[in-house]
Formats: C-alpha cells, structure tokens, sequence
C-alpha cells in the first residue's frame, strides 16, 4: 500500500510557504514534487506585526489565517498537478501535515487562571485549507505538547533521526530558519535524542539587511562578507540570557525581535551598515556554534538545512568554528534544504493519522509521548 502524504512549512523567516508530496512506503522517504510561494511584501508585513500586540489583533489574525489557507491551498494544487504526472490521484494522498505560521510562542509563561500552562499560536485556517484542497488536514502540531508541559518545540528532532541518523556515528542537524534549532542523533538510535532551539538563525540578519539595503535576505552572506566584526557590539548581544540557558528551551520572535535588536544596536548607531550585518551573522554562527559544541562534539558532520544553507559566509563561519567536523548542506544527503521542514510536517501528519506520538519528551520536555496535531477532514 503506498503512504502519500503532502507537508507544508511556513517558518519565522516570513519568506513564503514551502510544500512536498512525500511518499512513505518504502524503506526510505522519498520526495515526489515539491513547490513554494513567496509571500506578498505587504501579506510579510502583516504576520510581522502580529508578533506583537496591536490594534484589532484578533479580527486581523483570522484574516491572515485565511490568506494563508489560500497560499498553502495554491501550493497544494501545484503538487497535486506534479502527482498527476506520475500516475496519482488526489485521493490517494492520506493528508495534509500544515504547520502554520508562529506569532506567538510562550511555552513557559505561566498563568494561574490556566493551571499553569504556556500557549503557542500558529495562524492557519485548516477547515478552509480542507476545503480548497479536498484533502484530510492535520493542524495544530505543538499545542498538545505544551499543554503536557513541553516547549512545544523543535518538533523536527524524530524525523531527522528517521532521515538523517547514521548506524556508526553520531550526527547533528542544524536548521537555519527564521530561528536556529539543533538536532543531536545519537549513533544507531543507541541513547536520547537531542534537540532545542540554539537561538537566532536568519531573523535578525535578515531585518537588518532589509532595513538597509531592501532586499530580503543577504544572498550568499555577500554584504555581510563586506564588513568586519564589532566584537564590543557581539560580545552584548551574546550576552542575551537565553543563549546560556541549558536545554530543553524554545524561543522566536517573542524575543529575538527587531525591538531587541534596536536596544542592542543603541549604543552603535556610527558604525557601518555591513559591520553590523557581520556581526549579526557572527551572533547566529557562534551561538550555533556553542550548542554543538556542548552538546553534539562527537558527531563526525552537521548538516545544515533552511535558508541558512545557501549563506556561504555563514557555513564558513560554522565550519571555522567546528574544525573536528564536516559542515555540509543538507542536500548531500539528497534532502534540499528547503524541503526538509515541510518533509518533517508531512511526516508528523502521518504519525497523527497512525496514532502515533509526535514528539520526543527528552527533547521538548513534556511529560511524556503524545499524539500531536488535530485533523480536519475533508
């Protein structure tokens, strides 16, 4: 019996919506079709905002939700067109696993009217995404962890173990998304898997070359490869209290936001535009640096997925810093680094559609294994 299932990924790097037709059934995963679509400036924008309270939130959260049903849908159809070609139909495809887009993470925040729990928001609108598409959705991947007391987050550690884990080595797993987040993979499956959020990855960088040159990302690490470092200015930002917290931890753009960003950056309003780009980039490579070498020193590679794969100055970065190690895309190991997020939801709808558990309680630390994510048939 073939397992299809479709995976869709929008992360905090605001850039669009990516998605991958996955087939399940054989020994090993495999990518039939994959498609993306970038987000509008101004539909950017409006998810940007709600990461912080504002005006008529509510009314403009469930707009947003709606707009990205339709983004997710338009994506949907392009991979539905790709299975045609290979001989599928639609209703062989079991579900859809979309993440939604955070704009709230507090996993830790306690309240007593709550007994206590976090919360974290992912804006979607599944019921409508089920009803462009025809297709079961699955939805709502991390509340049910935080709810038994998780972070609720990094949720990816299980399938990279699937993926990427090796029989006689240890290997990590970075992802450079809008936020850094770190995979630990014991050899051979023999002890826990690591895995945590290292802290920022592509956010800050990205805003700041925005702000000063209006392209959305610094292609190829090329503008920040221009400066130099401003090793006063790195050494306040590394000095951020979540970047030493130990494991199991979570964050976003709750606080790695651009109003972080402007009270670090205060006392450095004469340097260079392409100095502090540097210096950004040196922030997400040392901290990522840090986390893998406190916790993942013995793997013989780190393969690096996201967006922060194709930033040359920022793998070099890494490898500098990790000299005992490969630093390698993960495209060596025939996942292309924009698919695997969207790949990883698709495999986390199909252990909600067997029943089974989602996330790893070593990793997220919620009180045990549970069955993640809601289903919205279609």
């Amino acid at each position: 019996m073939r397992d299809y299932y479709i995976g869709l990924m929008s992360g905090t790097s605001l850039d669009g919506a990516d998605g991958v037709l996955v087939d399940f059934s054989g020994d090993t995963m495999q990518v039939l079709g994959a498609a993306s679509e970038p987000f509008t400036q101004d539909f950017r924008a409006g998810l940007l905002a709600l990461n912080t309270a504002g005006h008529d939130e509510l009314h403009r959260a469930a707009q947003a939700g709606n707009a990205l049903a339709g983004v997710y849908a338009r994506v949907v159809g392009r991979l539905l067109e790709d299975a045609a070609a290979q001989g599928l139909t639609a209703g062989q495809i079991r579900a859809i696993g979309a993440h939604g887009q955070t704009v709230r993470h507090q996993p830790q925040r306690i309240s007593p009217q709550a007994d206590g729990a976090g919360y974290t928001i992912q804006l979607n609108n599944p019921a409508l995404l089920a009803e462009l598409t025809g297709l079961d959705v699955v939805a709502d991947f991390r509340s049910r962890d935080v709810a038994a007391g998780g972070q609720g987050a990094p949720l990816v550690p299980a399938f990279h173990q699937s993926v990427f884990g090796s029989a006689d080595a240890m290997v990590s797993v970075l992802n450079l998304g809008g936020i850094a987040n770190l995979s630990v993979l014991p050899a051979g499956g023999q002890g826990e898997v690591l895995g945590f959020d290292c802290g920022p990855g592509n956010a800050l960088m990205d805003a700041w070359c925005h702000q000063h040159t209006g392209q959305a990302f610094d292609a190829g690490g090329r503008w920040a490869a221009s400066g130099k470092l401003l090793p006063v200015l790195l050494a306040s930002l590394l000095d951020e209290p979540y970047l030493s917290a130990p494991p199991p931890k979570s964050t976003g753009r709750d606080l790695f936001s651009v109003q972080w960003l402007a009270a670090r950056l205060a006392p450095f309003a004469g340097e260079r535009p392409e100095d502090i780009q540097y210096t950004l980039t040196e922030l997400t490579a040392r901290a990522c640096i840090s986390c893998v070498s406190s916790y993942g020193k013995d793997s013989k590679e780190l393969l690096v997925c996201g967006g922060g794969a194709f930033n040359l100055h920022l793998m070099q970065r890494l490898q500098a810093g990790l000299p005992s190690m490969r630093v390698s895309s993960s495209q060596a190991h025939g996942l292309p680094p924009l698919q695997v997020e969207a790949a990883a939801f698709a495999w986390l709808a199909r252990q909600t559609i067997n029943r089974k558990p989602g996330n790893l309680a070593t990793v997220t630390g919620a009180a045990g294994a549970r069955i993640l994510g809601a289903v919205y048939p279609a």
